[in-house]
C-alpha cells in the first residue's frame, strides 16, 4: 500500500513538473521609446527601429514594445522618464534632445540609446563620440547647414537674407542657428531670427519675416516642425520660399529639402539597440552621425512661393512631389 502511494506521489509531481516546464516561458524583452511630440519626421525613427527589431527575430510573442510622447512638453517628457525607469525596461530609446536629456537623467543603469539629436555634446548626454561610457549612446542627425544653404543659393543667386524660425528653449534648434549663422556669414549671407518657443507662436513669428527676408529656412527644430503648415502658408501668402532640413517637410509645403530619411535612421536606431539586447554596453557603442540624404522637391509649392526649380536641383532630386 506505502509503495502504491509513493509511486502514484511520483507520478504527479512528475506531470506536475512537466506542465510547469511547458507553461514557463522566457519573459519578453521590453524596448520603451519615448520622443518629445509626435510628428512624421519622428514617427517615422520609431517605425524604422520597430522594423528591425521585427527583422531581427524579436517578434509580438517575445518583445513588448511601449511608446509615449511628451506632446511638446519637456515637463511631461521628464515625467514619462521617470514612469519608464519605474518599468525597467531592457533599453529606453530617446527620440529627440529634450527626451533623450529627460531620459540619461531619469537613470544611470538602464541603457538609453539616443536618436535624432542634433548636438549630443552641446545637449551634454554624452562628452565623446568614440567612447561614450556610461548607459549612454545613440545616433546624431546634425544637419549639413552649409549646404542647405548653397541649396537656398541656387534657387536664389541674389540671396542676402534667410528667415529661420526655431524655438530658443531647444537646444539642439540653438546649436543649428550658431551653426548656421557661422556659414552664412562665410557665404555673405545674413541670418534673420524668428524666436518661436511655442508651436502657437509660429505664425506670428514667421509672418513678420515677410519682406524682411529672401527666403525661410526650417531647421530641424521639433516645435517648427509640429507647426510647419503655418510656415507653409505665411510663404504663401508672402511669395517667399520655404525651405527645410527634413525631407518629410516637403510632402508638406516646403519648396526644397537636403536631409535625412528618418525611417532609414529609425533602421539605424533598432540596429544599435539589438547590439544592446544581445549583450553590448551601451557606453562601450560609439555615437553615429546618422548615414544617407535625400533631396526631395515640391514644383508645385516652388511656384506658389513665387520660385522656380533650378534644372540642376532636379537633376539631382531624390524625390518629386507632385
Amino acid at each position: 500500500m506505502k509503495l502504491r502511494n509513493f509511486l502514484a506521489a511520483a507520478v504527479t509531481a512528475a506531470t506536475f513538473s512537466m506542465t510547469t516546464s511547458m507553461t514557463v516561458q522566457a519573459e519578453p524583452v521590453h524596448v520603451a521609446a519615448t520622443a518629445i511630440v509626435e510628428h512624421p519626421a519622428l514617427d517615422a525613427v520609431r517605425d524604422g527601429m520597430k522594423s528591425v527589431l521585427k527583422e531581427r527575430g524579436y517578434s509580438e510573442s517575445d518583445l513588448k514594445f511601449t511608446y509615449e510622447s511628451a506632446q511638446g512638453n519637456p515637463a511631461i517628457a521628464s515625467q514619462i522618464a521617470r514612469k519608464l525607469v519605474g518599468e525597467a525596461p531592457d533599453v529606453i530609446v530617446a527620440i529627440s534632445t529634450p527626451s533623450a536629456q529627460s531620459a540619461v537623467s531619469a537613470t544611470q543603469d538602464i541603457p538609453v540609446v539616443f536618436s535624432a539629436v542634433t548636438d549630443p555634446l552641446s545637449a551634454k548626454l554624452v562628452s565623446n563620440f568614440e567612447k561614450p561610457g556610461r548607459n549612454v549612446t545613440g545616433l546624431s542627425d546634425m544637419s549639413p547647414v552649409q549646404q542647405h544653404l548653397e541649396l537656398i543659393q541656387e534657387f536664389l543667386p541674389e540671396l542676402t537674407k534667410v528667415g529661420v524660425p526655431y524655438n530658443p528653449g531647444e537646444p539642439n534648434a540653438v546649436a543649428l542657428v550658431e551653426l548656421l549663422k557661422i556659414e552664412a556669414f562665410k557665404m555673405g549671407i545674413e541670418i534673420v531670427e524668428a524666436p518661436s518657443p511655442k508651436s502657437s507662436d509660429v505664425m506670428i513669428a514667421t509672418q513678420k519675416l515677410i519682406g524682411e527676408v529672401d527666403a525661410i529656412y526650417c531647421p530641424t527644430d521639433n516645435t517648427i516642425l509640429t507647426a510647419l503648415e503655418s510656415v507653409v502658408k505665411a510663404g504663401i501668402d508672402g511669395r517667399l520660399p520655404v525651405f527645410a532640413a527634413e525631407t518629410n517637410a516637403v510632402e508638406r509645403g516646403a519648396v526644397a529639402a537636403l536631409g535625412f530619411d528618418y525611417e532609414n535612421i529609425g533602421r539605424q536606431t533598432g540596429e544599435v539597440v539589438v547590439r544592446i539586447l544581445k549583450g553590448e554596453k551601451a557606453g562601450d557603442i560609439p555615437v553615429r552621425v546618422a548615414d544617407g540624404s535625400e533631396l526631395h522637391v515640391n514644383p508645385k509649392m516652388a511656384a506658389r512661393m513665387g520660385v522656380e526649380i533650378p534644372a540642376s536641383v532636379m537633376e539631382r532630386a531624390t524625390k518629386v512631389v507632385q
